[in-house]
């Protein structure tokens, strides 16, 4: 067959050569070392928490390898893709502070110089390699209808093939002759582009995956969509042509991906690129509430799936960020001790450290992650984001809370700055309840009253603290004002004291301070209750003590 006449046939209007592209695209001018890589979404207006672990990754391992990454978006399944689709993954990047050297940057947006970014702008690129793929006898048009397609496979499976797919006997198209081309063409017959493997079924390819050593896996044979018949490549046929023209050393994607290495790396060779790195990620699993076994984290059942949830729950970006660098290099939390104050993203990434398995996701340990973080906040760094959230998902308090941000900070400091800050918030959506108190009444239950402590006992308790509280007092001296009431009340003064010789009090000392703190905050558990007196001032607390008397 007369293969460059079959090409201008089907490529009339492309004058753009793999030539020109070279020029255009050439190859990066990085150190010795240095890892391009790159993430590659559809436009689904959904970001994953499996996508933030695998965009972290290349960002980070280009960053330690002084490279670059880059966010590419791929949009050749318009089946998937949403109106504005990119804003709410750009959203989702920039609220976890996750940021690519180049790429999509928003809706229409972008930056670096091997773009454009997103591939249904770079149709011209496609077309360039197709029509060289035909010239080199790589490529060929395929006029196969769905039903036959579909024949085709009834009648694979009758046979019992061990193979399903376009291939061999069953590639109805791949030898046609130039004229049966032209008479399909000039009959309007629609045409897919397809790839003309040179695979055998009795050979194997071997390839190192960088986290699961050396792989080997039968040759492909399948002669793959490279066009549809809109003129819109296939996946498989864009990831070649975008990441040798973008210069693409390391593709990082998630193990679903793994099979199709085979048929990916045959058209790498067709085209005459060079193969890149492969690295294939575990997935992300959780343990199933139902079953108690492993399993992919669902985007059906589980919220914590989107990083939404994370943004609207209010978990902060360092938490999220923090917890994945666990699970995603074992010697993190050994880099963290020795680097207590370091930024997490400047951890040294390492391919090496990622395990091949799935890795549990697990919103406890998150929790406890996210505990540590703010515990080490400022206060005024808390304020400050509480506010930003409260603005979106908690509009009311937001108005509240930010009233007097003097004394919403002042709240937040209360046991803060200290050798060990006390840690009770997890995340934004707490912070309304854990401050309650300051701005509302509290409805204090004497059911929560200390076992040792009868109502009677408790009445009698405020009844004596009331004459003598003096807020101008520090906790030294407020705790000692207790300690002197303890004895005509029946209560040990000292805890040591009482443990020796229990029978001979109605309890101790930090007993009676949780009748005050019951009376005046509502809660049996709060941060140094002589500073939160302090802020409430005096008018207030004697109020709630009163109040709670009454109740008794």
């Amino acid at each position: 067959m007369d293969n460059m006449k079959l090409a201008k046939l089907l490529f009339p209007d492309v004058k753009l050569t793999p030539e020109d592209l070279e020029l255009k695209y050439p190859p990066r001018d990085l150190p010795e070392g240095a890892r391009v890589t790159r993430f590659a979404p559809s436009p689904t207006g959904y970001l994953h928490i499996g996508g933030l672990f695998g965009a972290l990754t290349d960002v980070l391992v280009a960053k330690a390898s002084q490279g670059v990454s880059y966010l590419r978006i791929e949009d050749t399944d318009k089946k998937r893709e949403i109106d504005d689709g990119v804003s709410a993954i750009i959203k989702g990047f920039d609220a976890f502070g996750v940021e690519f050297d180049e790429g999509v940057t928003g809706f229409g947006t972008e930056k670096g110089d091997y773009g454009p970014y997103t591939q249904s702008q770079r149709v011209e690129i496609y077309h360039a390699v197709a029509k060289r793929m035909v010239e080199n006898g790589l490529a060929y048009p395929c006029f196969c209808t769905a039903e036959e397609l579909s024949a085709l496979r009834e009648q694979q499976e009758a046979e019992g093939a061990l193979i399903r797919g376009y291939f061999g006997k069953y590639a109805k198209c791949r030898e046609l002759s130039l004229e049966e081309i032209e008479e399909n063409l000039a009959a309007g017959k629609p045409w897919v582009l397809r790839f003309r493997s040179q695979g055998s079924e009795d050979k194997r390819i071997t390839f190192e995956d960088l986290i699961r050593g050396k792989i080997e896996m039968p040759e492909n044979i399948i002669d793959e969509v490279l066009l549809k018949s809109d003129g819109i490549p296939t996946y498989h046929f864009a990831h070649v042509c975008d990441d040798h023209f973008m210069r693409t050393t390391h593709v990082i994607r998630g193990e679903e991906w793994l099979s199709s290495v085979p048929k990916h790396i045959a058209m790498f060779k067709a085209c005459g690129y060079k193969v890149p790195k492969y690295v294939h990620t575990a997935q992300v699993m959780k343990f199933d509430d139902e079953t108690g076994d492993k399993r992919k984290l669902s985007k059906r059942k589980d919220p914590e799936a989107a990083v939404s949830y994370f943004v609207e729950k209010g978990f902060p970006r360092e938490a999220v960020i923090e917890y994945l660098l666990t699970l995603l290099n074992s010697n993190f939390e050994d880099w963290r001790r020795a680097n207590p104050e370091a930024d997490a993203m400047d951890f040294p990434f390492n391919l090496k450290k990622m395990g091949a398995s799935g890795c549990l996701f697990d919103l406890l340990k998150l929790t406890d992650v996210s505990k540590n973080i703010i515990s080490r906040m400022k206060a005024g760094d808390i304020y400050a984001r509480v506010a930003e959230w409260t603005k979106d998902y908690a509009p009311d308090f937001h108005k509240t809370f930010t009233a007097d941000p003097a004394f919403s900070t002042a709240i937040l400091n209360i046991d803060r700055e200290v050798p060990k800050p006390r840690k009770d918030i997890a995340k934004w959506d707490e912070v309304e309840d854990y401050l309650a108190y300051f701005f509302n009444e509290p409805q204090a239950d004497p059911a929560l009253l200390p076992e040792r402590v009868s109502p009677a006992d408790a009445k009698a308790i405020v009844a004596a603290y009331l004459p003598v509280y003096d807020p101008a007092e520090d906790k030294d001296a407020w705790f000692a004002r207790l300690k002197t009431l303890c004895p005509d009340l029946g209560f040990c003064p000292e805890v040591k004291e009482y443990k020796k010789n229990p029978e001979a009090f109605k309890g101790h000392v930090g007993d009676v301070s949780s009748v005050v703190r019951l009376a005046v905050t509502g809660r049996t558990n709060t941060p140094d209750l002589c500073t939160i007196m302090q802020l409430l001032g005096k008018e207030k607390v004697s109020a709630r003590l009163n109040a709670f008397a009454a109740k008794l």
